[in-house]
């Protein structure tokens, strides 16, 4: 059975996301704004509506191929069950050249994803594992 998601709309102008092709998992998010964002600058687009579904699921943004070729990024965006506020993409320019977003472009995408709330426990130590201490770049070059 397929998962039902309220959504409401915020802003009368606001494109609902939707998926561009059956089995997508992406839903589209799309601008309601024209804005030019320069190499290494930052912008928030806010979307025009809010969302609702279950718990133990999350809605994670992610990048769009057709921008990310150009060099923009998500930033963040993990929206939790319980949020009820309008949704928001930012966006980073890691290009060295300004990226102009149309309103109603596709800026990027939520998935929702189902995800396990973790019962914590806290211990005076941890099991062993092979791994153990490693950090950043601990399997690679000796």
């Amino acid at each position: 059975m397929a998962l039902t998601v309220k959504i409401k709309r915020l802003n009368p102008e606001a494109k609902l996301p939707s998926y561009a092709h059956a089995g997508d998992v992406g839903l589209d998010l799309y601008s309601l704004e024209q804005v030019t964002i320069n190499p290494g600058e930052h912008h928030r687009f806010y979307n025009g509506f809010a969302m609702e579904f279950p718990i133990g699921y999350a809605g994670i943004i992610k990048d769009k191929g057709s921008i990310s070729k150009a060099g923009l990024h998500t930033m963040g965006g993990v929206f939790d069950a319980g949020f009820r506020g309008e949704y928001n993409v930012h966006l980073v320019n890691l290009s060295d050249k300004p990226y102009t977003v149309e309103k109603g472009d596709k800026v990027a995408q939520v998935v929702l994803f189902p995800v396990e709330i973790a019962k914590l426990e806290e211990v005076s130590e941890l099991s062993e594992s092979a791994r153990g201490m490693g950090q950043f770049g601990s399997t690679g070059r000796k």
